[in-house]
């Protein structure tokens, strides 16, 4: 499983800062789950060539109100499902008394402890983080996130805490048995749908959000064809935890993201697609995962609401319009083989294998079409493409000034490879390099015989 890495300590020390930082990528960009808990986000950083789960949990403080305590509950089970944690304190505040009560609470919990001292530019980190060797969790490490000054040190010391795996962060699939994960809100039926795919109650279900609270995987044969089913806990879209023993396992269901091959993404055609769906939905595709959507409890809708219901698809989920989308009823059962064999439609485009000049054919037609674009006085030229992996396909196209080729074409590229190709189900990747120019060493080579050439004339007129 992939570790997990969760950032605490007091409100405005510029946790999010250095959540962003590690998962490079803006708060519109993460997996943000808004009014799942108080400024709780979940996504994935690149550590020591390994993928770890980030967290990053709301400020810590002596807030009694609701809202505080219930910030306090989720940044404890942030901290119980964690492998490691990332203590943020104030350079400019200075040891506080909350940094002492928190200190304290993360000594008691008997996960490995990392220090940060964010806020340190400008001053001299030995003398400004030496009061913080008191909390009595190791040598304190400056950083300066807004700036990213630190950060290598800090990622160093996060990769030699972390429980070492065996596992690349490119987890290869057994293609033989697909690993199929089925993921949404609470309450959407996904239980409900893996107990009609086994033909028995394999798992608990309730109409209670929240019944399923951990991962679990279980086998399943169907039309002889063998699959590993994820069942996942529910991702919340209100911070309702009232249970001191419910552990919400976001962790765990961005974990089972990860490890499988094609995800279905299950969404409550009552509700309509909530802004939670949307959110989980790129986060799926941001991971490179092959995916279908499932709209459940489609059955007893009326007429006029089914027609809204699609017209909302539509409109809303145009950004994964790879996706096929399919209308079931896991509770009748209702379409659910459809489902299923679209989620393998997508397995399968997610692990094709394309010949070189196929791609290069289609580039070649795609590019005399319409030809890529000038920039800085120059039109970049692409010259060949060739397949550079699988899950999801990437597709390396080489060229000169490639790496400054605009969105726009980037995205025509896109839909005009997956167009040629087929590919439905799947996120498509164009990754673009240039090629080195074989007169550069000779320009230079000719400049500087011209200078000494400059040189020799001014001497022999001196």
């Amino acid at each position: 499983m992939l570790p997990a890495v969760a950032i605490v300590g007091r409100p405005n020390v510029g946790k999010s800062t250095l959540f962003n930082q590690l998962t490079r990528s803006r708060d519109a960009l993460v997996a943000d789950f808004p009014g799942l808990t108080r400024d709780r986000r979940y996504g994935y950083a690149e550590v020591d060539g390994r993928t770890a789960v980030v967290i990053d949990t709301g400020g810590l403080d002596d807030d009694e109100s609701e809202l505080g305590r219930l910030a306090e509950q989720q940044t404890a089970f942030a901290i119980a499902e964690t492998n490691l944690i990332v203590f943020v304190v104030d350079c400019r505040d200075g040891l506080t008394a909350a940094d002492q009560r928190i200190a304290e609470a993360l000594r008691a919990s008997g996960k490995p402890v990392l220090v940060a001292v964010n806020k340190s530019e400008g001053v001299d980190a030995e003398i400004e983080t030496a009061e913080f060797h008191s909390l009595g969790l190791g040598s304190p490490l400056p950083i300066a996130a807004l700036h990213g000054r630190g950060l290598r040190s800090l990622v160093q010391a996060v990769g030699e805490q972390l429980p070492n795996s065996d596992e690349p962060a490119t987890i290869e699939r057994d293609e033989s048995v697909p690993a199929v994960a089925v993921v949404g809100r609470p309450n959407v039926g996904k239980s409900t749908l893996i107990n009609r795919l086994l033909g028995s109650e394999r798992m608990i279900t309730s109409a209670e959000p929240g019944t399923t609270r951990d991962s679990v995987d279980v086998m399943c044969e169907r039309a002889g064809q063998r699959y590993l089913l994820i069942d996942t806990a529910g991702i919340r879209r209100r911070a309702k935890v009232s249970d001191t023993i419910e552990k919400f396992s976001v962790v765990q269901s961005l974990q089972a993201i990860e490890n499988a091959g094609v995800v279905i993404l299950l969404l409550d055609a009552r509700e309509g697609v909530t802004e939670q769906d949307l959110h989980l939905l790129g986060l799926v595709i941001e991971r490179g995962k092959a995916l279908t959507i499932g709209i459940n409890k489609w059955d007893h809708l009326s007429l006029a609401r089914r027609r809204q219901i699609e017209s909302q698809v539509a409109r809303k989920l145009r950004f994964a319009e790879f996706a096929r989308v399919t209308y079931v009823s896991a509770l009748h059962g209702s379409k659910i083989d459809d489902l299923l064999d679209n989620a393998m439609r997508a397995y399968a485009a997610a692990g094709q294998t394309f010949a070189t000049p196929r791609l290069n054919e289609i580039l070649e037609r795609t590019t005399a079409a319409h030809q890529p674009p000038i920039v800085a006085g120059r039109r970049i030229k692409l010259k060949f493409a060739h397949q550079g992996g699988r899950f999801p396909p990437i597709i390396v196209i080489h060229g000169g000034r490639a790496e400054r080729m605009p969105h726009q074409y980037r995205r025509y590229l896109t839909n005009a490879f997956r167009d040629a190709l087929g590919l439905v189900g799947t996120p498509l990747k164009l990754e673009f390099r240039s090629g080195e120019n074989p007169f550069e060493g000779r320009r230079n080579a000719l400049t500087r015989r011209q200078q000494k050439r400059r040189q020799r004339v001014i001497r022999h007129r001196r």
